[in-house]
């Protein structure tokens, strides 16, 4: 799944690190998310999205959705 994360956590100057503890998980959660290698869980993907002030959409695409 692609992300807009990376670009909306550098939009405020968050480190990953930063990022995860507003969050309630890992920098390292926080990169695998970043980089494709994780999904989020649902309620964690609402979190992010509310977080930004954005709708999940915006956050996230499916990439089998321009199929």
């Amino acid at each position: 799944m692609k992300n807009r994360l990376r670009v909306l956590r550098a939009e405020r100057e968050w480190s990953q690190l930063e990022l995860g503890g507003r969050l309630g998980v890992s920098r390292q959660a926080v990169n695998a998310i970043e980089t494709g290698k994780h999904d989020p869980s649902l309620p964690l993907a609402f979190r992010i999205a509310r977080l930004f002030g954005v709708r999940i959409e915006e956050v996230f695409e499916d990439e089998c959705a321009n199929d």
